[in-house]
């Protein structure tokens, strides 16, 4: 099915049954339950899910086949999310135009930084890459973003965002004024009660569960073509293909290029969130957030760098929530000293702690599964489907055997 063969088209299924049933699997404990705390599945998280997602699956384009460690796909994010405010601003909220403009601009962008960042290898291009980071996070906050220059592209520490006295020439009256797909604002909203469960249908998130769809599609051709193959090539042995007389630049500057364009979409996607675009999606921080995605899920995988992302940003959204209140809620059948006891050591691990139980997982996970979660998963699935097969291999040979 499109191109794809057995095993990759069930992987796109799976993928697409993740994505369309999302309200539905990330709401798992009925709404004004104890257990309520952690389902995930209202908008603004499940479309960061999906953003993040599309990041982390371009960046696995680039670190997880040609093996360059790039430090710096927080510019393009934030490249990404500029461009779209701009297009608010000059055209109007409709959406297309920005996210267009982001892939754009994120290209063009990457095709300057990596035509001088590959130039060198390995810890070299970390650096390099980071360096460009920091320098378009200090133009977009100062240089660039001088409220009283004019020349003010960012707008500095404020953030670049629509004002009533923006162009807008394209807007029409009867389209809301908020980012909107053709009328429809990405806000709007629809929810299913269905007993003590309440499920939200976002506009917004199913923009982005599509958009991350073509995406993860996309990323399997690349992965399965003639150019995936030379990209792994260049990660297994780089030296020797450049002995063999076989120039690898233009193929690695355009796999550096295709993962700045994903990067430039996820920081469209953004905007089309919250019309606000700020430097801060311009540090160094993002850009390791987006190394850890990749890395905790499975560089090199096809469905790693997803469910990495969507690790991530659960622990960011749901265990960065649990304040001491809650651990009183979940706790307070203990005795007072011994809940008291629990309680601070709990708090510890969550709230303002909660990357500290993000470190020790990663920790795990990169000790004893190297290959990330999804190295985790198919160990588990070989398990049970072995286990499945000695009991089914069992039960043949005691039908087998002849009564005596």
């Amino acid at each position: 099915m499109l191109g794809l063969d057995k095993k990759d088209t069930t992987l796109m299924l799976v993928v697409a049954a993740l994505a369309l049933l999302a309200p539905f699997i990330l709401n798992p404990f009925p709404e004004g339950s104890a257990m309520a705390q952690f389902n995930a599945g209202y908008p603004d998280l499940m479309q960061r899910f999906a953003i993040y997602g599309i990041l982390a699956i371009g960046f696995n384009i680039l670190f997880g086949l040609t093996g360059y460690l790039s430090f710096g796909h927080a510019a393009f994010l934030g490249v990404g999310s500029y461009s779209a405010v701009w297009m608010f601003k000059l055209l109007s909220y409709n959406v297309i135009p920005g996210i267009i403009l982001s892939v754009i601009v994120a290209g063009l962008f990457s095709v300057v930084i990596g035509f001088i960042s590959l130039r060198r290898s390995g810890i070299y291009f970390s650096i390099l890459t980071l360096a460009f980071a920091q320098m378009s996070y200090n133009l977009a906050y100062s240089v660039l973003g001088n409220p009283s220059s004019n020349f003010n592209l960012t707008n500095g520490e404020t953030g670049l965002q629509v004002y009533a006295s923006d162009p807008q020439i394209l807007a029409s009256a009867s389209a809301p004024e908020v980012p909107h797909l053709f009328g429809v604002a990405m806000r709007s909203s629809y929810q299913l009660e269905v007993g003590s469960w309440l499920f939200t249908f976002n506009a917004g998130y199913y923009l982005c569960a599509v958009i991350l769809m073509l995406s993860f599609y996309v990323s399997v051709r690349i992965f399965r073509s003639p150019f995936g193959m030379m990209l792994r090539a260049v990660k297994s042995n780089q030296q020797r293909m450049n002995y063999t007389g076989l120039h690898t630049r233009p193929y690695t500057l355009a796999a550096f290029v295709i993962s700045g364009m994903y990067a430039g979409l996820a920081g469209g996607l953004l905007s089309t969130m919250d019309p606000l675009a700020g430097a801060e999606r311009m540090q160094w921080t993002a850009s390791g957030e987006v190394v850890l995605m990749t890395i905790l899920g499975g560089a090199g995988t096809l469905l790693g760098p997803v469910v990495g992302a969507g690790f991530i940003k659960y622990f960011e959204n749901i265990f960065s929530k649990i304040n001491e209140g809650v651990l009183h809620q979940w706790f307070g059948f203990l005795p007072d000293g011994m809940e008291s006891a629990v309680i601070w050591v709990v708090e510890h691990f969550v709230g303002p702690g909660w990357h500290l139980t993000l470190g020790l997982l990663f920790m795990l996970v990169v000790t004893f599964l190297p290959g990330g979660l999804v190295q985790g998963g198919q160990h588990l699935w070989r398990l049970l489907a072995g286990k499945s097969r000695k009991e089914e291999h069992a039960k043949t040979e005691t039908q087998s055997t002849p009564a005596e």
